[in-house]
């Protein structure tokens, strides 16, 4: 592939090249039951506990063929002050032990190659000298070494020490415009179902007309006026009912806090890489979570630079820590330490004390909210909310999950009324970026347990209180949009309420008190429904049948550790009764159907309709994030295995059932198409003799049929679509591009008659695809020292029909110690106290322990699908978020009082039981 005239090549993860270049198979055949259709286990599974090099952190440049055997390492200096000019660095104490880097690289070095950043990640690769610096852990320089003793003790003693980087005079911290303001003004007519009076999605968001002294300001609001000013005018309205309620509104004024996390993925941050001066060559081994965006942003730094290039050889490799790779800054500076190693492999890898001072973080909100209830029909009035996110002192996703915070809160409930402000500010925090739960997770738990409180002063049940609230299909969220589908928060509420946990609650009570003197217990429960999906969504997905009846599946989206590789193996048995044979992913490199977003910038929908003129062109390629592969990726795969099913295997199948006199088996029978089963026999319909796949493969050959396609699917909170002419017939995908292979010819780009995408506008309905989680929480109060100890919860989740029961099962385990950590244990100071002064490991930061989890007595449960035609939902993100909000119920529920942050320490709980006493 070509980006900006650099030509890329891709051995991505799992690919035949990857395999070949490795020397190391690492996804295995699928161990598939065909009785049962289900996989046994993962299909990466037996390489990860086996300890085969997986990841890029177990990547030498002895292990990659081709490349030079000797191995350079790199160390980051970084700043631990941010209220002081920079004046450079102090070696002196590596000099005097003779461990002086083989080489240093500042900003005055790139400054002279002209080495800058992709326009995302803002200015100042390294900081220079004379500036203050924008974040506590900003990086000065690197430090480079061609053998790794010196490399190791130099590090050993670097670390930790307060007299390396020299600063200059006190000028105080840097203060700046926010990074993104977000906000949404909707009004709601009498009946839900009606058109609103303003919505973001009928009209716009609302946008500041500028900042003063780093506050947005908004234009005078007017019912006449521009779009902005009648949103502000709705916005005044909304405003009027908290500052003059009357007497049948109860009104609730909190503010509340989601603290910083870390998001501890097991493998840091890291790459190698090695530049090849002779041939203008760029070879890259990274652990990354997007490869088209990072493929782009090296290609960025290395075209504009004076160092020649023409060549990009890079191997994304599988990762985890969902959201920590997305853009993070480490992996570009070990691009530029490439172009500084004198020719040789350069690794720059965080250790555990330096992802904590580098690694992305969770957004802390601190949070305004407002919540009117009607008192006499117990329903929600309206809801004001000011979120105020720290960004940290370099933008990484900001905007978006500002936006993400403001659109995601509502959970199952309906707002007829709301005004919702987020600002994400510029700090001088560590980075803060895009985590699992991405702004939504801080703020549906905090709105949920409003909703709790809210049932508490009412003397209302809280889950009556909760149903009497809901979003109901056809309803539209804040944003004045309806949600796709049938909304089941309701079911799984009441699916929950069922469980002993809650509906015995008070007889557990009484018996766990008299069997524990000195302990209290309280039993919580929330629900909450999240997003799933950016509202911009693409993928590739490519399936091919060979004549020995084997199925091959290639897919843009990498492996992150959610098991997307063995799920979108599996839905190849849909199609084929099989999963897929032989499985390729994190796909760059899509020659056989060649897009282009071009032109996508500053879309608007005429620029739309006539960019999309274009047969070639969608607005979005691929991405990996938002819990995006169980639904959008599905979608592709599962869309480019209809055509090869429609167009491929079935009229194969057909031709073998119709031999023989006068249409053989075939025409005495009314055979549906839709009817087709695969059985353990083979493919069959309407009573026809079953085909094994084989057979099937062999015919599709003799006939010289469809046996591949590559299709790209775009989804902008709704599927884009297209009429293709495949031979004589003109069919409707949801799909924007196809290209067919007929027998073993090369794929032909089969350009669409019409393509439908959806309106732009629709960028204003802020999600739209939703799956339900809730969950029932016990917790125990030790009244002497304020300790919480989780002893059970139960979850009942709504997320369609589910691809492999067990990958589900795992995200919900996971994503509950996740929410209970964050609950009651994670906790990063933001400032100098904080892990960007570089002292932070786990030896301070407490990740919960399986002791802290009730991972032996924790249940769950799925709600079967409306029928087995519900698509799979995403829902890794919810796992985490409702059980915050249910462990804050709990909490309430045991001491009378609710806490408006996050984590809840036991010296706080303490407080408030001495208070009560």
């Amino acid at each position: 592939m070509v980006i900006g005239g650099v030509t890329v090549y891709i051995a991505a993860p799992f690919s035949k090249a990857f395999a070949a270049l490795f020397q190391n198979n690492i996804l295995q055949p699928p161990n598939w039951d065909a009785k049962t259709q289900t996989i046994k286990n993962r299909i990466d599974a037996r390489a990860k506990v086996l300890g085969d090099k997986v990841f890029a952190f177990d990547f030498r440049a002895k292990d990659m063929p081709h490349w030079p055997q000797n191995q350079s390492y790199a160390m980051i200096l970084r700043v631990t002050e941010a209220d002081k000019i920079y004046e450079g660095f102090d070696l002196s104490i590596l000099e005097k032990s003779d461990l002086m880097p083989d080489k240093v690289v500042t900003a005055t070095d790139l400054k002279h190659d002209n080495i800058t950043l992709p326009p995302f990640y803002g200015e100042d690769f390294l900081l220079p000298i004379g500036k203050t610096p924008a974040y506590l852990g900003q990086e000065v320089a690197i430090l480079i070494y061609h053998d790794f003793a010196r490399y190791r003790f130099a590090k050993d003693t670097l670390q930790f020490r307060d007299d390396i980087i020299l600063y200059g005079k006190y000028t105080g911290f840097l203060e700046r415009d926010p990074w993104s303001t977000f906000r949404s003004v909707r009004i709601g007519a009498e009946n839900p179902w009606s058109p609103d009076i303003y919505s973001a999605m009928e009209y716009t968001t609302v946008e500041p007309l500028g900042y003063k002294k780093y506050v947005p300001y908004y234009p005078t609001g007017k019912k006449g006026g521009n779009l902005d000013q009648r949103g502000i005018y709705y916005a005044d309205e909304i405003a009027t009912t908290f500052q003059n309620p009357p007497d049948d509104i109860l009104i609730l004024d909190r503010q509340l806090h989601s603290q910083s996390i870390d998001l501890c993925a097991m493998e840091p941050d890291n790459s190698n890489v090695w530049y090849e001066a002779n041939t203008e060559s760029l070879h890259v081994v990274m652990g990354i979570q997007t490869p088209p965006q990072v493929a782009e942003s090296i290609v960025y730094i290395a075209s504009h630079s004076n160092f020649k290039f023409k060549k990009l050889f890079f191997h994304p490799c599988t990762t985890v820590g969902y959201g920590s790779k997305a853009r993070a800054m480490l992996p570009m500076l070990g691009i530029v330490a490439g172009f500084y190693s004198d020719g040789l492999p350069v690794r720059l890898a965080n250790d555990r004390y330096e992802q904590f001072q580098s690694g992305i973080k969770r957004h802390p909100f601190d949070m305004k909210c407002q919540l009117a209830i009607n008192k006499k029909t117990k329903k929600i009035d309206s809801f004001i909310a000011h979120y105020a996110l720290n960004g940290g002192g370099r933008c990484n996703y900001t905007p978006g999950v500002t936006a993400v915070g403001c659109t995601g809160f509502q959970g199952i409930y309906y707002i007829p009324k709301s005004d919702v402000v987020g600002v994400g500010d510029a700090t001088r925090s560590v980075i803060a970026g895009s985590n699992r739960g991405y702004g939504a997770f801080q703020t549906a738990p905090a709105f949920d347990t409003l909703i709790d409180e809210a049932a508490y002063i009412l003397g209302e049940d809280p889950v009556a209180f909760r149903l009497n609230n809901l979003m109901k299909s056809g309803m539209k969220n804040t944003q004045g949009a309806i949600p796709a589908g049938m909304m089941r928060g309701g079911e799984v509420l009441e699916e929950c309420s069922k469980h002993t946990l809650w509906k015995d609650r008070k007889e557990r009570k009484f018996r766990f008190e008299k069997e524990n003197p000195g302990k209290i217990l309280g039993t919580g429960i929330g629900c909450i429904q999240l997003d799933f999906g950016s509202g911009d969504e693409g993928a590739y997905a490519k399936i091919e049948i060979s004549p020995e009846g084997e199925i091959s599946l290639w897919h843009s989206g990498l492996e992150v550790g959610t098991g997307m590789a063995t799920s979108q193996t599996v839905l190849c048995a849909k199609w084929f009764g099989v999963p897929a044979h032989h499985s390729y992913f994190g796909m760059l490199d899509w020659p056989d159907i060649e897009m282009t977003t071009k032109g996508k910038d500053g879309l608007t929908q005429e620029k739309q309709d006539k960019l999309s003129k274009n047969p070639r062109w969608t607005p979005h390629h691929s991405s990996t994030g938002a819990s995006n592969s169980a639904y959008y990726y599905s979608h592709v795969t599962s869309g480019v295995g209809r055509v090869l099913f429609d167009f491929g295997i079935w009229p194969a199948a057909v031709s073998i059932w119709s031999e023989g006199i006068d249409g053989g088996q075939y025409r005495s029978l009314t055979v549906r198409k839709e009817d087709a089963r695969w059985t353990l026999a083979g493919l069959t319909a309407d009573g026809l003799e079953p085909l094994p796949l084989e057979r099937i493969a062999k015919r599709i050959y003799e006939m010289k049929g469809l046996t591949g396609v590559a299709g790209h699917g775009y989804n902008r909170w709704a599927w884009a679509s297209a009429d293709f002419k495949i031979k004589d017939t003109v069919a409707r995908f949801a799909l924007d591009g196809i290209s067919l292979r007929w027998a073993d010819n090369n794929y032909i780009f089969n350009e669409r008659v019409q393509v439908f995408y959806p309106a732009v506008q629709r960028d204003n309905a802020g999600v739209t695809d939703y799956s339900a989680l809730a969950v029932a929480a016990e917790v125990s109060i030790d009244k002497a020292t304020g300790e919480v100890e989780v002893l059970d919860h139960h979850s009942v989740l709504e997320c369609g029909n589910m691809i492999v029961p067990e990958l589900v099962s795992g995200q919900l385990q996971g994503g509950a110690a996740m929410g209970i950590g964050h609950a009651l244990y994670e906790y990063l100071p933001p400032y100098e106290d904080g892990p960007g002064n570089g002292t932070w490991n786990f030896n301070r930061y407490h990740l919960p322990l399986a002791s802290e989890v009730a991972v032996w007595k924790q249940t769950q449960e799925v709600l079967p699908p409306l029928s087995d035609t519900d698509p799979p939902k995403g829902m890794a993100e919810l796992a985490m978020t409702t059980i915050v909000a249910s462990i804050t119920n709990a909490i309430a529920d045991a001491t009378g009082h609710y806490f408006y942050h996050h984590p809840i320490r036991p010296n706080e709980v303490l407080e408030v039981l001495n208070e009560n006493n």
